[in-house]
């Protein structure tokens, strides 16, 4: 997949200013990971007269095949994702887009502090890209540029040469020109308009897309004759999303013939929370546990292990709970333990309260006297840190040795990273995790893991249900069974 930004210059205004406003030095070739693949940035030419700035963005279509999961590109009308074989790598799209806005982030926004002056006048540009997916055909591309000031070559891409009778396909070779646009208008210009023309995105269309579209559609996209076509497409046609981004453009329409701003027109109602003291989504950290601290509320545990407790944000949680009589701290990094000492403040602590707290150095994958005997026992965002040939070790030293009332075990959920962008295919979110499980495989381990050890279990999610890929974070509780309830269990 590849794109090239070409600006003309002389000796007073280079040309070779193109690399400060893109922040990407002229003489340096840069890649950078995406979720998808590679992105390269190179400049096959670059002097005072002309420079070229090129995309160049590898896509890694397997573990594009598996971030997916084989869904398809999150409700678009076709599933070439799900296939190993496809236009993906070849095709300007969505996968593009993406990564025009993560690779030229600070050009997109206009942002410059080297050459603040030349990032906000117009430039000579000459946008060209070889392949582009066209569901319309030239006429559609010739009606969503040239209304925003390009000059549009555009030519369709036979079948076959070697058939012309076979027509055309739906790929374009596209060339744009300009002199009236500045950089960050041009970038925002393809953001928007290249995965419409493909009209399909490669991820699922949240409610901030919206947000996203309008960002970069400031100024240009209120008053575009193909508005309604645009708006639908870039948002995979979810009337919702569609209906609110129009009805929000139609204020910015309003508020421009009045002169005045969108808060000045669209004020029936006053907001509930001001800007200022409006609040953050809370982080999923925090989420975790609280459902955590739910879980040992519910199973009223008083003594409580925190195994695998890092640098002490669980057991600092666990203090502010009254009923947490005893709370013990395990890790393998003395290290760990050290920050979480420090964290906690242990040495200035008062008497009584430092007699709850303990912090042990130990390993999971070794039975334990010392854990013995308690309420409740967390594993949270641990077990994924471990091989999978030594799994069975900690389930054993865990749910066997120890044998705590109630598990409380949390990982991470593999069918959510496709929400994250900026996640690199197939990787995992933590350079330390062995393994991701997906839901099916995680509900699989705890059900044997609880039959295994005399337990029963029950499943919850963390963060936001996602209606396709699920939540974020999945999470188990394990509770021991009594012998009568282990054999009505296995007699049923």
């Amino acid at each position: 997949m590849f794109l090239t930004i070409t600006t003309t210059g002389t000796p007073a205004r280079p040309a070779t200013d193109l690399g400060f406003l893109l922040h990407k030095h002229p003489q340096n070739a840069q890649a950078f990971a995406t979720s998808f693949g590679t992105a390269h940035v190179l400049y096959p030419e670059a002097d005072e007269q002309r420079c070229t700035a090129a995309l160049l963005l590898e896509v890694d279509a397997v573990a594009l095949v598996r971030r997916g999961k084989g869904k398809g590109r999150g409700g678009a009308p076709d599933a070439a994702l799900a296939q190993y074989v496809n236009d993906r790598p070849y095709a300007a799209s969505s996968l593009l887009a993406v990564a025009l806005s993560n690779v030229f982030s600070s050009a997109l926004r206009g942002v410059c502090k080297a050459r603040p002056e030349r990032a906000a006048e117009p430039l000579p540009l000459r946008v060209e890209i070889p392949a582009l997916p066209a569901r319309g055909g030239p006429d559609l591309v010739r009606r969503l540029f040239e209304p925003l000031g390009w000059a549009v070559t555009v030519a369709p891409v036979p079948l076959d040469t070697e058939f012309p009778e076979w027509g055309d396909s739906r790929y374009v070779r596209l060339v744009l020109a300009a002199d009236t646009l500045t950089l960050s208008a041009a970038l925002r210009h393809l953001y928007v308009l290249l995965p419409v023309l493909d009209d399909a995105k490669h991820y699922w269309v949240a409610p901030d897309e919206v947000d996203k579209l309008l960002r970069a559609g400031e100024g240009w996209l209120s008053g575009h004759p193909e508005q309604k076509l645009i708006v639908g497409r870039y948002l995979s046609r979810r009337w919702s999303l569609t209906r609110e981004a129009m009805d929000r453009l139609e204020l910015v329409r309003l508020a421009e013939t009045d002169d005045s701003e969108v808060e000045e027109i669209d004020n029936a109602v006053a907001p509930e929370t001001p800007p200022e003291t409006a609040e953050k989504p809370t982080p999923l950290a925090v989420q975790r546990r609280e459902a955590i601290l739910g879980a040992l509320r519910e199973h009223a545990a008083a003594r409580v292990l925190d195994l695998g407790c890092g640098e002490g944000h669980l057991v600092r949680e666990l203090l502010k709970e009254p009923r947490c009589t005893e709370i013990v701290g395990v890790d393998v990094s003395v290290r760990a333990l050290n920050i979480a000492a420090r964290r906690l403040r242990l040495d200035r602590m008062g008497e009584r309260q430092a007699a709850r707290v303990t912090l042990l150095q130990g390993s999971l994958a070794y039975t334990d006297k010392r854990l013995k005997g308690y309420d409740a026992a967390v594993l949270s965002e641990v077990i994924e840190h471990v091989d999978p040939p030594r799994l069975p070790a900690l389930e054993y030293a865990v749910f066997g040795a120890a044998r705590p009332r109630t598990v409380v075990v949390t990982t991470p959920n593999v069918e959510y990273n496709v929400r994250w962008e900026t996640l690199p295919a197939g990787h995992v979110r933590h350079r330390d995790h062995r393994f991701e499980w997906t839901r099916e495989e995680f509900r699989a381990w705890a059900r044997s893991t609880a039959e295994r050890h005399g337990y029963r279990v029950e499943f919850a999610p963390v963060g936001p249900d996602d209606p396709e890929v699920g939540p974020p974070t999945q999470l188990a509780v394990f509770i021991t069974e009594s012998p009568t309830e282990a054999k009505e269990a296995k007699a049923a």
